[in-house]
């Protein structure tokens, strides 16, 4: 639909002959005589939704007419024609004409949207008294402006138009700025590039990534079952990395759990029942994500929730050691034996609940493919396809589980040593596991402690302090060897943390700066902000000094954050780069309302996520990441966006 068109069309008329008394008189016109410089034929585009005016070209032939005020002689209008592109409409009243090289467009708001590129029409070739031979338009024009744009919903812009014109043969309007506003529909994907371009510009030879996450936002919109067979190779990927691979020691204390009950059958249901339960809590938790912009994994990162679940993880490992059996009063064991005779369904209901904690306490990761899903979520609103392709995803992930679930009830022996020894080695999984997600709330030094004492602990166990007999098998010497490197490994943890260190990774870096006479470099120095308003100030102190920004939004209960920190950041060609940049960083680790508001401006859903600003304080949208990136790869990234810049 055309916007409401208002018009003024100024009408000489000839004097007439009266042809009885008192009567006007009636005289026939004689048509003027048109130059080829006077004759304006118009230079509209037709496009959905905008018509061609019938009158543009007309002139007026009243020369003692005023002239019309410049709000009255050209008409500014824009609608939306796609989620892409603005179809902008000038009207110059008969008369009048505009400059067609005067023309720009640019977005007047920091939504996130910039002009890439504005289709002009000809225009008709005048010798104008002030610029000499130059293109007009008369009458009325339609400009498509296309735009980049974030993925997102429906979003209104202000697009602002700069422009000159004249009327013709006395009077020339100094340039005119105007501001209309529109709504553009969604989008599922980010579009185009992040640079401002003026009328008629080409669009930058700059080669605009194209990232995982709108890849596969694009994909899952065009093409469904391509989009759900990347989805769940994407999950197959993703069970290999710290944000599930934890999932592992929880599956194998339940697969343990079974004692002489422990088949490959049973252990198979067993494991399908923990995957599908973290795969419908991962979609359901994923849509809602999307469809509200809250990441309910982030509010389970609690200290207190932590803790408690490190202490069941303690207990289930003391458990395994033989230290005690995990068992319900004898009257609750009668009545649940009475039920379980009748009705075999309540444990599958507690593996069930203990895969459904899982996908909210050990994993809450950001990764590309979830990023995708919910860019689609959000910008559609369609839950369903976002649904299928967020499960898709889940049993992605949860195939290594039932694999290895599965495969448990053959190679785990039924009875005697060699079942203690294995539920021993997955204690101590446990234990590491519960080290793991302390990690999120103790300190970095404390967690190197903790990590010293179990792995000297694990060497004391292979008999790292016994000596050998004479003539002892080869398996005892290798076990013992284990042992001594489990018990060197645990002493430097612990030195490590007492001369300061914070990276059990890299437990004598510490030492190694001391010695050096330096602080031990673990990144860039970055500036912390909290609110919006507080990036918005530092973007601009940093566009003042002709530099752009880097915002990396982290969370210390992010495990793919932490790997950042510790093995892409600290790197010497990383550091390098980002000198050219402001490196800002949102600790959003207490995910209160603060950190809510800052990642909703910008469609963040939790960490790891990393923004980039050029120097006029613009994100650029098309360099987003999303995820775990290794130094080689982020400095290929960063050298991608100091050219764009």
């Amino acid at each position: 639909c055309s916007p409401p068109t208002e018009q003024m069309l100024l009408v000489g008329l000839p004097a007439a002959a009266a042809t009885e008394p008192g009567a006007a008189p009636v005289v026939a016109a004689e048509p003027p005589q048109e130059t080829a410089e006077e004759s304006r034929p118009s230079s509209a585009k037709t496009f959905p939704g905008l018509g061609k005016s019938p009158l543009a070209g007309l002139t007026a032939t009243d020369d003692e007419a005023p002239a019309l005020d410049a709000e009255t002689a050209f008409v500014y209008e824009a609608i939306g024609l796609s989620a892409e592109t603005a179809l902008v409409r000038f009207t110059a009243q008969p008369g009048y004409y505009l400059y067609r090289d005067k023309f720009a467009f640019r977005v007047a708001d920091s939504s996130g949207f910039s002009v890439r590129s504005v289709s002009l029409p000809d225009g008709v070739v005048k010798d104008d008294p002030e610029f000499g031979s130059v293109p007009v338009i008369y009458g009325q024009v339609e400009i498509p402006v296309r735009l980049s744009r974030p993925a997102g919903p429906a979003t209104t812009i202000s697009l602002q138009a700069d422009f000159q014109g004249c009327r013709d043969g006395d009077i020339c309007y100094p340039p005119q700025s105007r501001i209309v506003s529109l709504e553009l529909p969604p989008a599922a994907s980010a579009i185009g590039q992040a640079v401002d371009a003026q009328a008629g510009d080409a669009p930058s030879a700059v080669t605009v990534p194209h990232n995982e996450q709108d890849r596969l936002a694009r994909l899952l919109t065009e093409h469904v079952p391509k989009a759900l067979l990347a989805f769940f190779v994407a999950g197959i990927l993703l069970a290999f990395t710290p944000c599930v691979f934890p999932m592992v020691p929880i599956l194998s204390g339940i697969i343990m759990g079974q004692g002489e009950r422990l088949n490959t059958t049973r252990a198979f249901w067993l494991s399908l029942v923990y995957v599908l339960a973290m795969a419908v809590t991962y979609t359901v938790a994923g849509v809602l994500a999307g469809l509200f912009g809250q990441n309910l994994q982030a509010v389970f990162q609690n200290p207190w929730i932590l803790s408690g679940f490190v202490l069941v993880f303690i207990a289930l490992a003391l458990s395994m050691f033989g230290f005690f059996e995990l068992q319900l009063p004898a009257r609750w064991q009668s009545r649940l034996a009475e039920a379980s005779n009748r009705r075999q369904g309540g444990e599958w209901w507690g593996v069930a609940v203990m895969g459904f904690l899982s996908a909210l306490i050990v994993g809450p990761c950001v990764a590309p493919p979830l990023m995708a899903a919910l860019i689609v979520i959000g910008a559609s609103g369609d839950a369903v396809l976002g649904g299928f392709a967020l499960f898709a995803m889940s049993l992605g992930m949860g195939l290594p589980l039932i694999l290895f679930g599965a495969s448990a009830g053959k190679i785990v022996p039924r009875a005697g040593a060699w079942m203690n020894v294995v539920k021993a080695v997955f204690g101590v999984g446990l234990l590491a596991l519960a080290i793991w997600m302390l990690e999120r709330i103790l300190a970095g030094g404390l967690i190197m402690l903790l990590w010293g004492v179990l792995a000297i602990s694990c060497g004391v166990y292979l008999g790292a302090l016994e000596r050998v007999a004479d003539g002892g098998s080869g398996w005892k010497r290798l076990w013992k060897s284990l042992g001594v490197l489990l018990v060197l490994l645990g002493a430097l943890e612990v030195i490590g943390a007492a001369a300061g260190g914070n990276n059990w990774l890299r437990p004598l870096a510490g030492i190694q700066s001391r010695a050096a006479g330096t602080a031990e470099v673990n990144g860039p120095a970055f500036r912390r902000i909290k609110s919006l308003q507080d990036l918005e100030e530092a973007v601009a102190q940093a566009n003042a000094q002709g530099k752009g920004a880097m915002l990396d939004f982290y969370a210390d209960w992010c495990v793919e954050c932490l790997r950042m920190e510790r093995n892409t950041f600290h790197q010497a060609q990383v550091q390098a780069l980002l000198g050219d940049l402001q490196a800002l960083q949102a600790d959003v680790t207490d995910n209160d309302e603060t950190d809510q508001a800052l990642m909703r401006q910008f469609g963040i859903i939790g960490p790891p996520a990393i923004l980039f600003f050029d120097r006029n304080g613009q994100e650029m949208k098309a360099w987003r990441l999303v995820g775990y990136f290794d130094p080689d790869e982020f400095s290929r990234h960063l050298e991608s966006v100091l050219t764009a810049q």
